[in-house]
């Protein structure tokens, strides 16, 4: 039986081009994180029809939101879809073109009232009616911008003007569908960017630290694909001399902040925290365990377009009896341990398959 109901579809904006120009893994794991924000971000009980690529389907049958509710809530699936977007600008390690490109990605929304039914198939509800039709072609429209929310008039937006956050602003446009011209109004979400700021950047480190042994490597590569392989945590027992395994990672794409457990072969635990400083001809990445006591910094300088010096540097808390216990006991040993792990990377990245 037909019922009224409210659809509601975030869809995220530059989607096409930024799939089509960029390496797939990253662009699909930024594209499940900002779908997953969009979703966790729902606070408005919507159910979820299917996520369709690059946008989700909710609805809700009933009487539709009053339309300060709907505002808030598209200005928060914005603002953290956008907080997600910052975060890979200021926090990423990958260098990639889909991590770079991820800035350029945004979100519209579109909010149609209408009559439509649903069905099940096996766990999944799917929604039928021509009012879902609608909604889906009113996301292709003549608003150049592509960040904006768009209610159609079956909702009257423009009566609860006077509630409205001062950032709407809206303006009328008109979609000719299958089912006859869908007027609509809509406003720019631009003006919320300026609110949204990056989080504070975590302290991964303290106190000072002494280095107590390194080693150096020369790698026909160019710095950036270098740094994707350092970066791929699950090759890491492939090359870094002592590690069985790397578990338990906590972001898909390498990033400040980023937490890793590695498994030592003899059977201990070491937990990491990432940090880096990266310009066009160095990148320093830092991974520091849990007590903040030792660390090992990854140095990519550029000597050529397709060479790249890697060198491994392990450092101890600054303490002048752990300094000569150290020296005493596991400078050699640590020393020769960062010289074959350097070597075991060559002949990795020599076997690896390049994508």
């Amino acid at each position: 039986m037909d019922n009224s109901g409210l659809i509601f579809i975030p869809d995220i904006s530059g989607f096409t081009s930024f799939v089509n120009n960029t390496e797939i893994e990253h662009s699909r794991f930024i594209i499940e994180e900002l779908l997953e924000t969009i979703i966790n971000s729902n606070q408005l009980g919507l159910n979820i029809s299917e996520i369709e690529g690059d946008a989700v389907l909710f609805y809700k049958f009933g009487d539709p939101p009053k339309v300060q509710e709907l505002v808030q809530q598209v200005a928060k699936m914005f603002t953290e879809s956008h907080k997600q977007i910052l975060h890979y600008q200021t926090r990423r390690l990958c260098q990639c073109s889909a991590c770079i490109n991820a800035a350029d990605l945004s979100l519209k929304v579109i909010i149609h009232y209408g009559e439509f039914s649903s069905y099940k198939v096996r766990e999944f509800s799917k929604l039928l009616g021509k009012d879902i039709i609608v909604a889906h072609q009113l996301l292709k429209n003549d608003i150049e911008q592509h960040e904006y929310m768009l209610v159609t008039d079956r909702i009257p937006a423009r009566e609860e003007l006077k509630n409205l956050p001062s950032w709407v602003h809206w303006s009328e446009g008109r979609k000719v569908t299958e089912a006859g011209e869908v007027p609509f109004n809509y406003s720019m979400l631009t003006p919320l960017k300026e609110s949204i700021s990056p989080e504070p950047v975590p302290e991964l480190e303290s106190g000072e630290k002494t280095k107590v042994a390194s080693a150096s490597h020369d790698y026909d590569v160019d710095m950036i694909s270098l740094l994707s392989v350092i970066g791929r945590y699950a090759e890491r027992s492939a090359w870094l001399e002592g590690v069985k395994t790397v578990e338990e990672v906590t972001d898909k794409i390498p990033q400040l902040g980023t937490r890793h457990k590695c498994v030592l072969d003899q059977g201990s635990v070491v937990i990491h925290y990432s940090n880096f400083v990266y310009d066009a001809d160095m990148i320093i990445v830092g991974e520091t365990d849990e007590s903040k006591t030792l660390s090992t910094y990854y140095t990519l300088k550029k000597i050529s377009e397709s060479k790249t010096r890697l060198t491994l540097d392990y450092y101890i808390i600054k303490n002048s009896f752990r300094e000569f216990l150290f020296g005493l006991t596991q400078k050699n040993k640590v020393s020769k341990r960062l010289e074959r792990s350097l070597e075991r990377l060559e002949k990795h990245i020599q076997t690896r398959q390049w994508v």
